[in-house]
């Protein structure tokens, strides 16, 4: 037998024992939180997109995998889904370069030139920036519909005009639409450029267009291509426009909805297939703008901003009339809806007397109070936990910094990609079984709405966490408070303006969210935005009006209660 080996000058029994060093695991507080936020996003996030993948590549009655769907889905003889997947690209991509080319120069018109009015208009744009799309798709079947007041009167003088619908119709809607998106993003990178690089460049020759080209679009370049690209997500994402106005315009989101409602049963191998091309056609949209962002990335630090300053006359007028064309383009549509719920409920044109009725409808209707209880029931619920979740994982990425940490902030900011059709269909999948079955009811609609919307809180609470000195909190601990009672008596309250802005972007986008909750609603979990959407499809379009009415101004009121409470008057995202 090999004997141990001891160490020479010590004798047997002196022999020095071995010691077995424990490795200890500290699990303090955050790490709880860290493993509860990991736990809850692999539940209710990761789960169902595997599910869509896991649908789209294996049988599961055969137990094998099957990549049939993908053959039907890239070789279809009638090229029925390759078009729509091209439908889809082309008008996400005409939208954002449309968008964002006017939006750029709005904000670059607002930043630099003093417009009358500017205060107001800039509110205006807000407000119109939060209003869903599908309504300004229904304001504007009624002026350029084949019965809308500006046709028929293009009628009468001999131009003949078929009307809003199809692809022409779904680009224009869009890029009036998402225009103050874009004028929101650019306005914050301007605000970003210093005043004396403008000098500099005048100093030196520099004038109009010129100096845009070549020392303020370098700047913000990578501003404009991550508006950009929002926009075409929006887009590629949204259901209410082309299902309203393409008239067999197909899209991604009205082919995985019309084939929900085909026969999900029968189609879910095919629905989970669309599904997985659109995630992979977003993804590479968004891959190639950081990419590009990355390798334009300027680090700004305005000492004096840029101030919208009196210009030539030319100038002026030209500015004026630019900012006010647009304006009113983004008005009218919200006027017009304003108008018809005053008007007859089966007339889509504005026409016959004035009416009460349509407000009085939707106060005495059961099913309608329904809706708009659902809308402030649901969007409560799913707002507390977006701002918790928000305040913690911001929280967790800058000042725990971890790769784990780093991969749930990664994780909570994907469903910006992931259209709300696609994550509607996944949670489908994953929770129509026990012990999950969610199907029909509220917690569903909830969760679609937590997921879709806690990156904009999460953002905004991102930022201003990065511009709070963490001496502060230090000092607090080092008077003898313990991390978390830091935490909620002295970090939550410095970082409340931005978790508020981030959650009332939050609030906004989840009382107008349809195009996942048109996909997992069930009659007693209708909200407002579903009650909408279904009252113009089936031509109630008064009380549809009426209702569109009622949330406009619910957004309205909510920004303006934001203005007050935090005293500014923009909102930053």
């Amino acid at each position: 037998m090999e004997q141990e080996m001891i160490p020479p000058g010590v004798f047997p029994e002196q022999a020095p024992e071995k010691k077995h060093h424990k490795v200890r695991l500290h699990f303090t507080g955050w790490n709880a939180v860290t493993l509860a936020i990991l736990l809850f996003f692999a539940l209710f996030f990761v789960y169902p997109l595997i599910t869509i993948l896991a649908k789209s590549v294996y049988n599961f009655d055969t137990h094998s995998f099957d990549f049939t769907q993908f053959n039907e889905f890239f070789t279809n003889k009638y090229g029925y889904y390759q078009k729509t997947v091209w439908n889809s690209v082309k008008v996400s991509l005409l939208s954002a370069l449309i968008a964002t080319t006017l939006g750029t120069i709005l904000a670059y018109v607002l930043c630099t030139t003093k417009i009358y009015g500017a205060k107001i208009i800039k509110t205006i744009l807000l407000i119109t920036m939060v209003t869903p799309p599908f309504l300004s798709s229904y304001a504007w079947i009624i002026l350029l519909g084949r019965a809308g007041i500006i046709t028929k009167w293009l009628n009468t003088i001999g131009i003949a005009y078929q009307g809003i619908y199809g692809f022409s119709g779904i680009c224009f809607v869009f890029s009036i639409k998402l225009i103050p998106l874009v004028n929101l993003y650019v306005s914050g990178a301007l605000k970003q450029v210093d005043k004396s690089l403008l000098e500099a460049s005048e100093s030196l020759g520099g004038h109009g267009v010129a100096r845009f080209f070549k020392v303020v679009l370098p700047l913000i370049l990578p501003t404009i291509l991550a508006s950009a690209v929002l926009v075409f997500m929006r887009v590629i994402s949204d259901f209410g426009v082309p299902s309203l106005i393409g008239e067999g315009y197909r899209t991604l989101p009205t082919l995985i909805y019309n084939l929900y409602t085909s026969d999900v049963q029968e189609n879910e191998p095919l629905a989970a297939t669309i599904c997985l091309a659109t995630i992979v056609i977003t993804l590479v949209i968004f891959l190639v703008q950081r990419w590009l962002s990355n390798r334009k990335k300027i680090a700004m630090s305005a000492l004096r901003p840029i101030e919208p300053t009196k210009q030539g006359t030319v100038v002026e007028v030209f500015s004026h009339i630019f900012v006010y064309i647009l304006l009113a383009l983004l008005i009218l549509p919200m006027f017009i809806v304003v108008i018809q719920s005053f008007k007859d409920s089966t007339n889509v044109v504005m026409s016959g007397s004035y009416t009460s009725q349509n407000y009085i409808t939707i106060f005495t209707t059961s099913s309608i109070l329904r809706s708009i209880g659902n809308t402030f029931l649901y969007s409560f619920i799913a707002l507390a936990i977006v701002i918790l979740l928000g305040i913690l994982i911001s929280y967790l990425s800058v000042r725990k910094s971890s790769h784990i940490t780093k991969f749930i902030d990664t994780l909570s900011n994907l469903p910006f990609i992931i259209p709300g059709s696609v994550l509607g269909i996944a949670l489908l999948f994953a929770f129509n079984k026990p012990p999950f079955a969610l199907i029909g009811t509220a917690a569903i609609i909830v969760l679609n709405y937590i997921i879709r919307r806690l990156p904009y809180t999460i953002r905004s609470s991102t930022a201003i966490l990065h511009q709070i000195d963490l001496n502060v909190e230090e000092a607090s601990q080092s008077l003898g408070a313990n991390p978390f009672k830091t935490f909620f008596k002295v970090t939550i309250p410095m970082m409340m303006p931005g978790v508020m802005s981030g959650a009332t972007m939050s609030w906004l986008s989840i009382i107008t969210e349809l195009s996942g909750s048109i996909i997992l609603y069930s009659n007693k979990t209708k909200t407002m935005s579903i009650e909408i959407f279904n009252a113009i499809s089936t031509g109630a379009y008064g009380y549809g009006a009426a209702l569109s009415t009622l949330l406009m101004l619910i957004s309205t009121i909510t920004l303006l209660i934001f203005f007050k409470l935090s005293g500014k008057k923009e909102i930053s995202i």
